[in-house]
């Protein structure tokens, strides 16, 4: 589910060029001079449907990691969400729970599906996510993970204006080998991550929950209570930056 994203550094990020590939989009590249001046961390104006929620329920936002340049906030509404297009025969299944999941969520958040690529915040794949290897050292043998069905990761970016605004966007592989409501559910689980939550719950009655249960549960209160708090923090992200 997660993966690279945590381990940008700040340092990667101060090179006089930022180029970062997302998933199959066309690369994102651009020259900083040597005075690029990030900006200072703020909070955003929380959207109106997160400022009027209010609910005792607890939440789990001390489980939620920040990056170097902040929590992952969206701040420019709607979000927008694009679709891979498959084969007519295996589309249906896969669109479906995905566009279930963006109504689910869009409650919430205000989220619009788009019809070109280039155009999206975040980009959902019809792929199984590629199993990756590791090397125990210490006992010299290959231990190869068991298949997962979902990978969200996120890359950071200058979105093109003047001045430029530090921006990020996500990209979701999402096998559409599962059944219907599995699908659902893990679609709900990563597009909850690609808003912001990047972390998981302890209680399986969070739609954030760490790992997949047999019966996926809805976008619960806490779910809601720990995206309500991620808002509400300061991040680099969505600010312009400025040449000093």
């Amino acid at each position: 589910m997660k993966n690279w994203g945590r381990f940008f550094s700040l340092g990667i990020l101060l090179h006089l060029a930022l180029f970062f590939l997302l998933g199959n989009s066309p690369s994102l590249g651009y020259s900083l001079p040597n005075s690029v001046s990030f900006p200072p961390a703020r909070s955003h104006p929380l959207p109106l449907s997160l400022e009027q929620w209010q609910n005792p329920t607890g939440d789990y936002f001390d489980r939620i990691e920040p990056t170097p340049l902040g929590y992952l906030v969206w701040s420019d509404f709607p979000v927008k969400i694009y679709l891979e297009p498959g084969d007519r025969s295996t589309d249906q299944k896969w669109s479906k729970a995905i566009r279930d999941a963006i109504a689910q969520w869009s409650v919430y958040l205000p989220l619009q599906e788009v019809t070109e690529q280039e155009n999206a915040d975040i980009i959902w794949l019809r792929s199984r996510p590629p199993t990756r290897a590791r090397i125990d050292r210490e006992n010299r043998q290959l231990i190869i993970p068991r298949a997962r069905n979902a990978e969200a990761k996120y890359a950071f970016y200058l979105r093109s204006q003047t001045p430029p605004i530090l921006a990020h966007r996500f990209s979701i592989l999402l096998s559409p080998d599962q059944n219907a409501t599995h699908t659902l559910g893990t679609a709900r689980h990563e597009l909850g991550h690609a808003l912001g939550i990047w972390g998981h719950s302890p209680l399986e009655t969070d739609a954030l929950y760490e790992a997949q249960t047999s019966n996926p549960p809805p976008i619960s209160p806490r779910d809601v209570n720990t995206l309500r708090k991620i808002y509400e923090q300061p991040t680099q992200l969505g600010w312009e930056i400025a040449d000093s």
